[in-house]
């Protein structure tokens, strides 16, 4: 017969458990994945305290010391501006 410690088929949806069973389960989990990160404190760049959060869309705020500035939809630092940061800090380390 059934045994007690048996779970449930598939994962908790979180976030997207909102959309029931509509869209399918991939854009559901990339929806579930977006709103993860981007609900989380990320550390401010000015202050270094884990007290940036998501103001609107590209908009991100840090509580603590109230500095604002324009970052990546879903995270402060998008993949394409850590790559640009990387290549410009070895430009720097060349001419240095």
């Amino acid at each position: 017969m059934a045994s007690s410690d048996k779970t449930a088929k598939g994962k908790v949806t979180g976030s997207a458990g909102r959309f029931g069973c509509r869209y399918g389960r991939f854009v559901r989990k990339r929806v579930a994945e977006m709103e993860k990160i981007s609900r989380a404190v990320h550390r401010c760049p000015k202050c270094d305290m884990d007290a940036l959060q998501r103001k609107g869309t590209g908009i991100w705020g840090c509580r603590k010391c109230g500095y604002k500035f324009a970052g990546g939809a879903y995270q402060p630092q998008t993949p394409a501006l850590k790559i640009a940061l990387r290549t410009m800090d070895r430009k720097v380390e060349e001419k240095a």
